[in-house]
């Protein structure tokens, strides 16, 4: 048996705060994927598909929490 807590007692979220690890996250991993690709074969780059697509949603992420904010409801 499992136990489930009532939404209102889960802690509330920082949306800034996922949106800033979502982009360390994309600081850290991008350069990585990159060095796989440069030491391994280098005859197609590959990571020019992940990266602009990762870039897109952390475009749509940071344009979600920044931009078009969500009105408080009380």
């Amino acid at each position: 048996m499992t136990h489930q807590t009532p939404s209102a007692a889960l802690a509330p979220i920082n949306p800034k705060k996922g949106f800033r690890i979502h982009l360390l996250v994309f600081l850290l991993v991008t350069p990585a994927i990159w060095l796989v690709w440069y030491l391994t074969d280098r005859t197609y780059p590959w990571p020019l598909w992940s990266t602009p697509a990762w870039a897109i949603g952390l475009l749509f992420h940071y344009l979600g929490v920044y931009v078009f904010k969500k009105a408080k409801s009380n």
